[in-house]
């Protein structure tokens, strides 16, 4: 699998209104073939980051860049961005989330 988290550091003029401005990029991406998660986060310490972490099958993440929204994206979500955003990607064995060991719930 493909395991992908990158960091948005949005204007903060937009920071509030982020998740819409992406919610086109992000319902494209979660109907892709082989997307498994494709889920934002905004950051509890800087209220202008947004965190989005995202997995793909093996063979998905190629189509996925090379998609005609992720070039929208490329083209228009500049515009909202104080910087270019910082990303991980690794492949990784697994093919989902696992349980927390070290904290069960009963």
């Amino acid at each position: 699998m493909i395991f992908i988290v990158v960091k948005f550091d949005v204007k903060p003029e937009h920071a509030d209104h982020w998740p819409q401005l992406a919610e086109e990029f992000t319902r494209a991406t979660r109907a892709e073939t082989g997307n498994k998660w494709f889920d934002w986060s905004r950051s509890i310490d800087n209220p202008n980051e947004y965190v989005l972490v995202e997995a793909f099958d093996d063979d998905a993440a190629e189509a996925h860049v090379k998609s005609d929204h992720f070039t929208t994206m490329t083209e228009r979500f500049p515009q909202y961005l104080s910087s270019t955003p910082r990303i991980i990607s690794r492949q990784i064995d697994g093919d989902g989330w696992d349980e927390m060991g070290e904290l069960k719930v009963p």
